[in-house]
C-alpha cells in the first residue's frame, strides 16, 4: 500500500469544525467543491482515452463495468443504472457492482471491500470477455476489492480502468487507463464522500455521456431513445417532438403514443 500519506488522508484545511456557524460551515464546504470541478478538467486527456476505447469495444459487443465498494461502489452503481431508462439501452451494458453485492447499497457490508478475490468472481456471473472494459473506482486507489478485479481483468484481456482521488496510488499504477483526479484533502479529514465523491460522480458522468452520444443514443441535444416510463418523461417527449416536428401538443402527444419512442416518431414523421 505503500508508507506515504494518502492526499485523501491528509489533514483538511480547516480545523475547529465545531465551533464554526452553520454559513461559515456552508460557504468553507462550498468553497472546496469549487475545486472539483477544475480537478476534473484536468484528467479530460484520461477520460477521452477511456471513452474512445468504449466506443470500440460496445460496437463489438462488449459492456461497461464498474467495481467499488462503499461510496464509490453506489456511484458506479447510480451511474449504471441510468442508462437505460435515459438512453434506452438494455440493462447488461452497463453494470455496476459492489463490494458485499446489492445490499452494501443501502448498508456498509463489513470487511467486504477487503477481499481481492471477490470482484472477479461477481464478474465471473456476467461471462465477461475481451470486449468489456472494467472501470475500478476508489478514491483512495488501495481498495483490495478493486485492485484484485483490476489484476484479474487485466490477465484476462479486459481493458483496465481505474478513478482515484490518489496520484500514485496502486490503482492508478495497475489500471490501463487511469483516472487520478486530485481535489486535495477533504472538508472533515478522510470523508471521501466529499469532494472526491463528487469528482468520480462528475468522471461518471462525463464516461456514461459521452459513450452514449458516440453510439448514436442522442439527436441533436435531445435523449431520443430515453424510456417513456412515467407522465414527466412522456411529456418531456412530447416537447421534443413539438419542437422538432413543428406541431401542437395534441398531435405530438399523439405521435409518441403511436410510435413508442422519440426516435421512432421522428423516423415516421420528419
Amino acid at each position: 500500500m505503500g508508507d506515504y500519506i494518502k492526499i485523501t488522508e491528509q489533514p483538511s484545511h480547516h480545523d475547529g469544525l465545531e465551533l464554526k456557524t452553520t454559513a461559515d460551515l456552508l460557504q468553507k464546504m462550498n468553497a472546496e467543491d469549487q475545486k472539483v470541478a477544475k480537478a476534473v478538467e484536468k484528467v479530460i486527456p484520461q477520460i477521452e482515452k477511456l471513452v474512445d476505447a468504449l466506443v470500440d469495444r460496445f460496437e463489438k459487443g462488449g459492456r461497461l463495468f464498474y467495481i467499488g465498494a462503499g461510496t464509490s461502489g453506489r456511484l458506479g452503481i447510480l451511474d449504471a443504472s441510468e442508462i437505460p431508462p435515459t438512453f434506452g439501452m438494455p440493462h447488461d451494458r452497463v453494470i455496476g457492482l459492489i463490494a458485499g453485492g446489492d445490499g452494501a447499497i443501502r448498508k456498509a457490508v463489513e470487511f467486504a471491500e477487503d477481499n481481492t478475490k471477490q470482484a472477479w468472481k461477481d464478474l465471473l456471473e456476467y461471462d465477461v470477455n475481451s470486449n468489456d472494459v472494467l472501470v475500478g473506482i476508489a478514491a483512495s486507489g488501495t481498495t483490495p476489492y478493486v485492485l484484485g478485479g483490476i489484476a484479474d481483468a487485466k490477465e484476462f484481456g479486459l481493458l483496465t480502468a481505474g478513478i482515484t482521488n490518489n496520484p500514485g496510488s496502486p490503482l492508478a499504477e495497475a489500471a490501463e487507463i487511469p483516472i487520478a483526479i486530485e481535489v486535495g484533502p477533504e472538508f472533515v479529514t478522510g470523508s471521501t464522500r466529499m469532494k472526491s465523491g463528487t469528482s468520480q460522480k462528475l468522471a461518471l458522468n462525463m464516461i456514461s455521456t459521452a459513450l452514449m452520444i458516440r453510439i448514436g443514443r442522442v439527436q441533436g441535444n435531445k435523449m431520443v431513445d430515453m424510456q417513456l416510463s412515467n407522465n414527466k418523461l412522456v411529456d418531456r417527449g412530447t416537447r421534443y417532438l413539438v419542437e422538432a416536428l413543428h406541431i401542437d401538443y395534441a398531435a405530438a402527444e399523439n405521435a409518441l403514443k403511436k410510435y413508442g419512442s422519440v426516435r421512432d416518431a421522428l423516423k415516421a414523421l420528419q
